[in-house]
């Protein structure tokens, strides 16, 4: 039913919610009662003058009676019924549930954000736990220094006389692990209580650059004008703690810049003015189709048109950089989902990938993935080239008809009956 067809309805659950009479509504506004019980029924329709006077006897303002529930609530409506994974059949009526009960509506969309967002944090966690390198660095400190603790001790404990120098010499390795064994477990502690401060975690290369391209929102105009060099920009970032993560951001800045200058940013906009080509941009500009998937993320969004997210990995898959995108999961660590069309370009070097996509869980938002992958290193004989992967990630105004439903790692993943997964969800569980 559409939402302006409804306004016969709101207006009947606005009079109840202030128990006015039918009868005494008609007497205000000036009209029979027979006549307002067809217009509450839906069966007569309303605007002009008499919709402003019933609006202002109601108390609310007119746009409440013709529009009902604001869009993002009957948004929020539609993607928890397409989150749950089960058919609903009253899907197209929506618009009437938010406007006949909006604080249940209001209630429905809430418990889903908090769903989602306990998901997320779900994802993160598992993430960390499983694949995160300083809780594994940790974690083996912690016990190669327990181990040894142990052996030394086994070793006062179990053999008989020993010589006064072996004795102080295993007395003195057993201070030192003990106190390697006291410092390791306050960084481990540390390291789960700084977890817990927020998404964002200093300490790992990776989160690292990520954070420093953050901050710039992934565009660099000082780079792109000439104010500042790739070494000025890392040298200052305070992001940038760890001498991997200056040497990687280093790297993704020369790669910016040549992008750059391949497509000046002011040329490039007139172009993306007549239209979204890819392809013809790339022929425009006499480049890669990977550097203008690059410079097109790299775009502000006021420039592209459009947010985007973007992904790009090496050969064995490992992501180097990324850049998020709103309903499109982007694991933090370990492997990503093997159906992303970054991986099916990374099979078939220099060959363009395009893909409608959904990911499993997030049904409401649809994706288009353009990805294609180049080789890093000039072709050679003697040699087997070196192939990098890069997927620019575009939302869709609406979700395609026949989307490839992907995920974001299987260990988060509540896709069934999946061909390419690697392991068990914890989803399963319900968890």
């Amino acid at each position: 039913m559409a939402r302006d067809t409804l306004t016969g309805s709101r207006i009947r659950e606005r009079r109840l919610f202030l128990d006015l009479r039918q009868a005494a509504l008609a007497r205000q506004v000036g009209i029979s009662a027979s006549y307002l019980n067809l217009i509450e029924h839906n069966r007569r329709r309303i605007g002009g003058k008499l919709l402003v006077d019933i609006a202002k006897a109601l108390g609310v303002e007119p746009s409440m009676l013709t529009e009902g529930a604001e869009v993002a609530l009957i948004s929020a409506l539609r993607e928890a019924a397409a989150d749950s994974g089960k058919p609903v059949a009253e899907l197209d009526h929506a618009d009437e549930f938010a406007g006949r009960f909006p604080g249940w509506a209001e209630v429905l969309a809430g418990e889903h954000r908090r769903v989602a967002s306990l998901e997320r944090t779900v994802q993160v966690l598992s993430d960390r736990l499983t694949h995160d390198p300083d809780l594994a660095a940790s974690l083996h400190e912690v016990l190669s220094t327990a181990a040894a603790i142990r052996s030394t001790a086994s070793i006062l404990a179990e053999t008989g006389e020993l010589e006064q120098e072996w004795r102080d010499r295993f007395h003195r390795n057993l201070n030192e692990d003990s106190r390697r064994l006291a410092e390791s477990s306050k960084s481990l502690v540390n390291f789960l209580d700084q977890s817990n401060t927020g998404s964002v975690r200093r300490g790992v290369p990776q989160e690292e650059v990520e954070a420093f391209f953050t901050a710039y929102d992934y565009h660099f105009s000082a780079l792109e004008q000439g104010q500042a060099s790739p070494e000025d920009l890392v040298k200052g970032a305070s992001e940038l703690q760890s001498d991997t993560a200056r040497s990687t951001a280093l790297g993704a800045l020369q790669q910016y810049r040549a992008d750059a200058e391949k497509m000046p940013l002011a040329e490039l906009a007139r172009s993306l003015s007549r239209g979204f080509d890819p392809a013809g941009l790339a022929a425009e500009f006499n480049c890669d189709l990977s550097q203008v998937l690059r410079r097109l993320a790299a775009l502000p969004e006021d420039v592209l048109g459009q947010a985007s997210g973007l992904v790009i990995c090496d050969a064995s898959g490992a992501v180097l950089l990324r850049k998020p995108i709103a309903g499109f999961a982007l694991p933090r660590f370990g492997a990503s989902c093997p159906l992303w069309p970054l991986y099916a370009a990374l099979a078939r070097p220099m060959v363009p990938v395009r893909r409608q996509v959904v990911q499993h869980g997030r049904h409401a938002v649809g994706f288009e993935c353009l990805a294609v992958a180049w080789p890093q290193t000039p072709p050679d004989f003697d040699r087997d080239p070196v192939y990098r992967a890069v997927m620019l990630i575009l939302p869709l105004a609406e979700l395609p008809a026949t989307p490839l439903a992907v995920g974001s790692s299987c260990r988060v993943c509540a896709g069934q009956d999946c061909a390419a997964r690697r392991e068990p969800s914890i989803l399963d569980e319900e968890f």
